[in-house]
């Protein structure tokens, strides 16, 4: 059973429903995978049955994925590589998580906190204030986008075809299509910076590192 489901009223789905809520998205953004998007999902199902609230449901979900972004960061600035490359079970495959992780920054610079797990960044050492701003970027999409389209998808299976329910999962289709769309002229943007930077590679200098790189508080 679903654990916003777990007490089985909607009277008991409460202020723990939204703890749980707050939890799910936060290890989501720590590097957990799928928990994030199934709960906030679910939260936003059951606000489009009354039994949560909406509002309350993205601003909590929104607040997760920060804190959680926040705290993967800086585990993974400190101690990323340690934990990702000590000798133990699955070991090669975090080398290549690592490895994955260095070649999407490569491509997608600062963009990749959209696709990668937070811990990742502060593992690669990106600037903790661009972190920051990125990953409530990417938080506040990824939840209005999974949120709106969810309630709006519980209310029109329900047959609640009113105009808000339709805009509401039309909005997180468009939010989804608009990411996709803003993430190919992103890479595109940094492939050019990247091919033109390319005469200057040879030479021994700061603008030869990549921006991940760099430290900073």
């Amino acid at each position: 059973m679903h654990p916003l489901a777990a007490a089985g009223t909607p009277e008991a789905l409460g202020v723990w429903a939204y703890f749980v809520l707050f939890a799910a998205a936060a290890a989501g953004y720590m590097g957990v995978p799928v928990i994030g998007t199934a709960v906030i999902g679910a939260a936003a199902v059951f606000a489009s049955q009354g039994q949560l609230n909406i509002a309350a449901v993205l601003i909590v979900a929104a607040l997760g994925c920060e804190v959680g972004g926040l705290g993967g960061f800086r585990i993974g600035y400190h101690w990323g590589r340690e934990l990702l490359e000590r000798p133990g079970p699955a070991l090669e495959w975090r080398k290549k998580a690592v490895a994955k992780g260095e070649e999407v920054y490569q491509k997608w610079g600062r963009a990749a906190v959209f696709v990668t797990p937070s811990i990742v960044s502060g593992a690669l050492e990106m600037k903790f204030r661009q972190f920051v701003v990125w990953n409530f970027l990417a938080g506040t999409v990824f939840v209005v986008g999974v949120g709106a389209g969810a309630y709006g998808a519980g209310k029109v299976v329900t047959g609640q075809n009113d105009p808000v329910s339709l805009s509401m999962l039309a909005a997180g289709v468009a939010i989804a299509g608009g990411c996709l769309v803003f993430a190919g002229r992103y890479y595109r943007r940094h492939k050019a910076r990247a091919a033109a930077a390319l005469p200057e590679a040879a030479q021994p200098s700061a603008a030869a590192q990549p921006e991940v790189s760099e430290t900073g508080t």
